[in-house]
């Protein structure tokens, strides 16, 4: 099958967003661009841990005095709507890479499809390969500006955040009906 390269420079809309009920629910990354949508799914790590990098990068790209890199989303609307339809997984998401263009002064995010047979080189070669390779992963390629990258870091928050209430004990999520505790001498919560 060939490869799919999605590329979305400055695209409308970025988000993690998800789909079901808190503790089964599916993870995608969004992009869409006029009338071309793309989604990935991805597990709640992958977007905890995408987010967590990206502020990173800014803070770090702050702390070196690179120009024009906000504290937050400033004053850009709070996007709390649901994923745009039609929702369609394009492919699961393996690994993610991001990056600084400073000629452009834009965040790079690219995302590859998870491979069956994925180990450690191959998560590295997806992150190298041509585009012109044919047998390479399908790619999901972002570019964004700093503020759009606070307003996506503060969605993914809020959206990981949206999950089950955590067990005061022991830190494992609650079920609505209640869970066992982990912690010796405890009870059903």
């Amino acid at each position: 099958m060939t490869r799919r390269i999605s590329n979305f420079d400055a695209p409308d809309r970025f988000i993690a967003g998800t789909v079901g009920e808190p503790g089964h629910r599916a993870f995608f990354l969004q992009a869409r661009q006029g009338g071309s949508i793309v989604s990935v799914a991805a597990e709640k790590t992958q977007v905890a841990v995408l987010a967590a990098n990206l502020a990173a990068l800014l803070d770090t790209l702050a702390e070196r005095g690179v120009e024009g890199i906000p504290a937050d989303a400033g004053d850009r609307p709070v996007d709390d709507e649901p994923l745009g339809e039609p929702l369609v997984e394009a492919f699961r998401v393996g690994s993610m890479t991001i990056g600084w263009d400073s000629a452009r002064q834009m965040v790079l995010i690219q995302a590859a499809a998870l491979d069956e047979d994925e180990d450690e080189s191959s998560i590295v070669d997806a992150a190298l390969a041509d585009d012109d390779d044919a047998d390479g992963p399908d790619l999901i390629r972002i570019r964004l500006s700093p503020t759009e990258i606070r307003a996506f870091v503060a969605r993914a928050a809020r959206v990981i955040a949206s999950g089950r209430p955590l067990c005061p004990r022991c830190g494992e999520p609650l079920d609505p009906q209640g869970h066992i505790c982990t912690r010796p001498n405890a009870y059903l919560n």
